[in-house]
């Protein structure tokens, strides 16, 4: 019984032997892994600049939850002091209102990076995995 073959919208060569077969054969199946790992490499290209979004958010958390503004920090510490006549209860208010917005940005870093999906190749595996299928046909 012979097996359809050829390139796909183009009717399979009745005429080639065996070898010429299982040479397009070869030939078809190292095309198909040269773009498995194209597509491999285009999505986790994709999936790491969204981590990398979600991990600028978790710096810009780091860097508030540090209080790394000092001279803002400075200058609300001295504005809240003149108004609850006590340095240190103003220090604590600043630091309770940062430690509240490193929270929200935190929060949100996180987000992001869960929205990836995780880092596997999803698309990826699922071709290779309709791929397999596929080359159990072929038996």
């Amino acid at each position: 019984m012979a097996v359809a073959s050829g390139p796909p919208g183009r009717p399979p060569d009745a005429d080639n032997s065996l070898p010429e077969l299982l040479k397009q054969l070869s030939e078809e199946t190292q095309t198909l892994v040269r773009l498995e790992i194209a597509l491999a490499k285009a999505e986790m290209t994709e999936k790491g600049k969204k981590a990398g979004k979600g991990a600028g958010f978790l710096g810009a958390a780091g860097l508030l939850g540090l209080g790394a503004f000092g001279a803002f920090t400075a200058c609300l510490i001295a504005l809240i002091a003149t108004v609850v006549d006590h340095v240190w209860l103003a220090a604590l208010i600043v630091t309770l209102i940062y430690a509240a917005i490193a929270a929200v940005l935190a929060k949100r870093g996180q987000k992001e990076i869960k929205a990836t999906g995780g880092a596997a190749p999803e698309q990826t595996i699922e071709t290779l995995k309709e791929d397999a299928q596929w080359a159990k046909t072929l038996k």
